[in-house]
């Protein structure tokens, strides 16, 4: 029996609660997935749209990938599950962590498994507070994070999520949380003579100092600020965090979720500022979508307590190195480097950065369109002179949004900022479609 699309949506309404759930968003433009190939989604309908986002930045490979299915299934058939609670492993767990080893930061040796980036964010948490506290350290407790900067919305991840509009329907938030501006360089003010980068990472320096350095645990960082709208730091930025983390003796902690793996141009985020983390997490484009798995890796400093202390690190998860999980990982770790995605992430972003910026960056209503590797994000603006935004009620953004769906286009948005990160995988013919499709639709909503 075929099933309409009309009648899959009847249904997902009638028992579905979805992620980010807005029912009248759903009703008004919802889509039924029912096939992916390469960088391409089929809806329920018979519609092709170029998948614009990854999925949620996570469908690096592509999909479609049959050699990815495979490794699930072989696992299967061997072990399907195991728990790696202490006293217990598997040896597909055991080859990821060493696989990782030689890939991630010289800094970073040992891993925990998750199974994704909010997961991780709260092990980040929980990990460097067990770290202070079992050398003595009782009150460095508080985690510094960034305005704008995403991590996952558990209650801890939360907490550490820089975009408010996740907050308001959950409060009070935690205690121990603090955030400082982020060095977006379409919109940080510095002070006069004074690097944007410099200054930005001195108020990181200002809220250690406020709250006392012994009081905090860590700093935590997205590379790149994805959801947010791809925030790229300037380059003297990360290192000035390093020298200020280290000053204080302050945990620097990334969140890799979206920049790991090749997306922006380098195998890791950090590589592109020279500097190295003492403990980073990592999700999505681990297994390209395929299964969900996340992580953390710590420096050697950081696993030498964990193995030493008297107290036992109480964390876990049922599904910590699923072997499923770590079998995808490891396929999709060998396609990453026998197709060299840090590679062509960065031939592929820049011929499809300055593609966006050909066609939209002269707009009178188009901010700024920036990019690092293959993850770009055009901002919307009603004066371009001022930076101001538009009134959140005339949803600019999302009308854009629906135009570029009318046209065959998915992605996602953070209010008036339009998000793109396809696939590495993404022809260069469908680069150039997804230019086609934002002028299109960039003029059909705001004029030529």
């Amino acid at each position: 029996m075929n099933t309409s699309k009309a009648d899959y949506l009847q249904t997902d309404l009638t028992y579905l609660i979805h992620a980010l759930h807005n029912r009248r968003l759903h009703e008004n433009c919802g889509h039924v997935w029912i096939k992916g190939d390469g960088a391409i989604l089929v809806d329920a309908d018979g519609r092709e749209f170029i998948d614009g986002l990854s999925g949620l930045w996570n469908v690096v490979a592509g999909h479609g990938r049959k050699e990815l299915v495979e490794a699930a299934a072989a696992q299967m058939q061997t072990l399907a599950y195991c728990s790696t609670y202490a006293g217990s492993s598997h040896p597909t767990v055991i080859r990821l962590a060493e696989r990782l080893a030689g890939l991630s930061y010289p800094s970073i040796r040992r891993f925990f498994f998750t199974s994704g980036g909010g997961e991780s964010s709260d092990t980040c948490f929980k990990t460097a507070r067990y770290f202070w506290r079992m050398q003595g350290r009782l009150e460095k407790t508080k985690i510094i994070s960034r305005q704008w900067g995403y991590h996952g919305t558990t209650l801890g991840a939360m907490n550490a999520t820089g975009i408010a509009s996740y907050w308001p329907m959950f409060e009070s938030k935690l205690p121990g949380f603090v955030q400082i501006p982020s060095p977006y360089p379409y919109r940080y003010v510095a002070p006069a003579g004074v690097s944007p980068g410099i200054a930005a990472a001195n108020e990181l320096e200002k809220a250690i100092l406020r709250e006392g350095p012994e009081t905090v645990a860590m700093f935590f960082a997205e590379p790149v600020q994805g959801s947010a709208g791809v925030i790229v730091p300037p380059e003297d930025y990360f290192p000035r965090i390093r020298e200020i983390c280290d000053q204080y003796d302050v945990l620097l902690v990334t969140d890799e979720v979206i920049t790991g793996f090749g997306r922006t141009g380098k195998m890791w985020g950090l590589q592109h500022y020279g500097v190295q983390p003492d403990m980073i997490q990592f999700a999505k484009a681990i297994t390209s979508g395929y299964f969900p798995l996340g992580g953390i890796g710590v420096s050697e400093r950081i696993a030498n307590v964990l193995d030493t202390a008297d107290q036992t690190w109480m964390h876990a998860f049922t599904y910590s190195g699923h072997p499923v999980g770590c079998a995808v990982a490891l396929r999709t770790l060998d396609i990453i480097e026998q197709e060299d995605f840090p590679a062509q992430a960065t031939e592929k972003g820049a011929y499809f950065l300055s593609g966006l910026q050909v066609a939209l960056a002269s707009h009178p209503h188009v901010g700024e369109v920036r990019g690092k590797g293959l993850m770009c994000a055009i901002e919307f603006v009603q004066d371009k002179a001022t930076k101001a935004e538009y009134p959140a009620a005339e949803q600019i953004g999302h009308k854009v949004h629906l135009a570029a769906q009318r046209r065959g286009l998915y992605s996602r948005l953070r209010g008036d900022v339009f998000c793109l990160a396809p696939p590495i995988i993404t022809p260069h013919k469908l680069l150039d479609r997804i230019v086609e499709i934002m002028t299109e639709s960039v003029g059909e909503v705001l004029g030529a």
